[in-house]
């Protein structure tokens, strides 16, 4: 009898450096220190939303959504970029977010700033997202995922209406969203601004404090034009689901159609654009939602390979610490 409970064999230890799931949000600029043990970990980096102009130009996109497995060393602090949405234009082109960045080591993990909504001659931007196309010249929205980055969800915005009906129908496109491109703003009379493309639900972050609607990256809604008295408004278009900011919205007749709504802080969201007026004023575009990041350092536990006492496995079972 080995004296160990009653099993003869090598006395085993379970892991030292077994360590709880972590997961760590941020929505400001700062750094985090990964656990002793871990060597692998799930990151989401959302960056900055571009603005919308006003005068029916298009919705801003969404920043870049990107959610991947990356390589890391534990007990090591590591620094994290937290992107802003992008200025919205009370009568011009708005502005393009900024990415958000996450630095291991020598290695740099970028999400693409979401493109600003375009106006009259001035292109929507490429990014993360795409911005919304403007009305003049039928103009498209702009490409997303620009350039490509491994994990990241990105769309392009939708295509500006210049129908030649009157201005009073035209609209901008909708911003593109994470989740799915910006819808085109309708030909027809009556017809709608674009909407923001839809966002995206993390899979890794269900629980993420900054998820609307549980999802993050709704693209922003394109600007709409409302003239007096006219049964043939456009409206300004709705912002995707996941932060997305609408177009400003008025009814028909002789109601300015005011301000675009600003992307949701912290999901990336795209800026609805600024509605026209004839004869005025007109609204502002607006800004674009600021971006986060999480990172989920999996749970460590321990391992028994080998031969146990039975005393031993006693007592982790009992404080319900041995693996099952």
């Amino acid at each position: 009898m080995a004296g160990n409970g009653g099993i003869i064999g090598p006395v085993n230890t379970v892991c030292t450096a077994c360590q709880a799931e972590v997961i760590t949000y941020k929505t400001a600029n700062g750094s985090l220190t990964t656990g002793p043990a871990t060597t692998t970990a799930t990151m989401l980096l959302i960056a900055g939303g571009g603005g919308a102009p006003g005068e029916r130009g298009g919705g801003g996109g969404a920043g870049g959504v990107r959610e991947l497995s990356i390589p890391v060393v534990g007990a090591t602090p590591y620094a994290v970029v937290i992107g802003g949405g992008g200025p919205g234009s009370p009568g011009g082109v708005g502005t393009s977010g900024t990415d958000s960045t996450f630095t291991v080591g020598c290695t740099v993990y970028t999400a693409e700033s979401g493109g600003r909504g375009g106006y009259e001659t001035c292109a929507a931007a490429t990014g993360g997202s795409g911005g919304g196309g403007a009305t003049t010249g039928c103009a498209p929205g702009a490409a997303g995922n620009t350039p490509p980055q491994p994990g990241n969800s990105g769309n392009a915005g939708g295509q500006g209406n210049c129908s030649g009906a009157p201005l009073y129908i035209q609209g901008g496109g909708g911003g593109g969203g994470a989740g799915a491109v910006g819808t085109n703003s309708s030909p027809t009379a009556c017809g709608n601004a674009g909407t923001g493309g839809v966002g995206v639900a993390p899979a890794s972050f269900p629980g993420a404090p900054f998820l609307v609607s549980c999802k993050v990256g709704g693209g922003g809604g394109g600007g709409g034009n409302s003239g007096p008295g006219s049964s043939g408004n456009t409206r300004g278009g709705l912002g995707g689901v996941g932060g997305g900011g609408p177009a400003s919205n008025a009814p028909d007749g002789p109601v300015a159609p005011g301000n675009g709504t600003a992307g949701c802080a912290n999901t990336g969201g795209g800026g609805g654009g600024g509605g026209v007026y004839n004869p005025g004023p007109n609204g502002a575009g607006a800004q674009g939602g600021s971006g986060a990041f999480a990172l989920k350092e999996p749970a460590i536990t321990p391992s028994a390979p080998g031969m146990w006492s039975m005393n031993t496995v006693y007592e982790y079972v009992k404080d319900g610490t041995w693996p099952t």
